[in-house]
């Protein structure tokens, strides 16, 4: 049965309309991603690779791995650097997003806010596969990279996820209507990566700095991602995944909506 019996004789329901452009932009972004460039795998890989080689020979001189408690240090950095990557790159590559894309605005099916969204679900995708061959290549190297609660461990990366597709979705239109705004995000990314508790176990510093630090709340998902490794890991004091969730879908409700408000401005930017 037709979805709208009063529409015409073959035509497609907006339902349908939607798949395919999500269908043809993703397709058209995993190609562009993954074969335009000669290296885009090797970087893809490399990068977590080199970062996880230069904080492990930083161990060796400070010894971080003796403030990491119930937890391997490499296993325990690898995870945090692969969820941190998760939410880094939805939020920066869906800023990016519409001025990649502006020429297909003038299809009037094709809307602003598409390339975020297949953008940050094909992002999320080659993140996941990069982190599974860290898994399986941590194991065969003999770390323990087989996680206690696979269950917690998937929950997790999914809401890490869903907070880089919140990110991308306002720092699109945020940098589409004031380009400055890229600049400053992309120039926050490391004090990011370093207040997040990615390389730096959060339990070493004070009391009073980590109720500022907490705010974040990316520290909360990776905190719940480690757990799922390590069951006996102990999380950094006041981890909430009720926070981050509130966070995550209230970001998410706010990127929609500047999508809706400044729609005509995104399509003539």
């Amino acid at each position: 049965m037709a979805d709208n019996p009063t529409a015409p004789r073959g035509a497609r329901s907006p339902w349908q309309v939607t798949r395919s452009v999500w269908y043809a932009m993703f397709m058209r972004e995993a190609i562009s991603r993954t074969m335009a460039d000669r290296m885009g795998w090797f970087w893809m890989i490399f990068e977590p690779v080199a970062v996880v080689a230069i904080m492990v020979g930083v161990r060796s001189f400070i010894r971080g791995d003796r403030l990491v408690v119930n937890a391997e240090f490499i296993p325990w950095l690898i995870a945090g650097l692969m969820g941190f990557y998760l939410v880094r790159e939805g939020m920066i590559r869906g800023m990016g997003a519409i001025e990649g894309n502006k020429a297909l605005f003038a299809y009037r099916q094709v809307q602003p806010v598409d390339p975020v969204l297949t953008r940050n679900f094909l992002e999320g995708m080659l993140r996941t596969f990069v982190f599974l061959i860290f898994i399986v290549g941590g194991m065969m190297l003999g770390q323990d990279m087989y996680p206690d609660n696979a269950i917690r461990v998937m929950a997790a990366w999914f809401s890490l996820w869903s907070l880089g597709l919140g990110l991308g979705l306002f720092t699109s239109v945020a940098n589409a209507l004031v380009p400055e705004v890229g600049r400053v995000i992309r120039m926050l990314s490391l004090p990011l990566l370093i207040l997040s508790g990615v390389i730096i176990p959060l339990n070493s510093l004070p009391h009073w700095l980590l109720e500022y630090l907490m705010l974040n709340p990316i520290p909360h998902g990776l905190e719940t991602l480690r757990l799922g490794f390590f069951e006996n890991y102990h999380v950094v004091p006041g981890t909430d995944m009720l926070y981050f969730w509130l966070f995550t879908l209230s970001l998410i409700a706010l990127g929609l909506i500047m999508h809706l408000r400044f729609i005509d401005r995104l399509k003539a930017s």
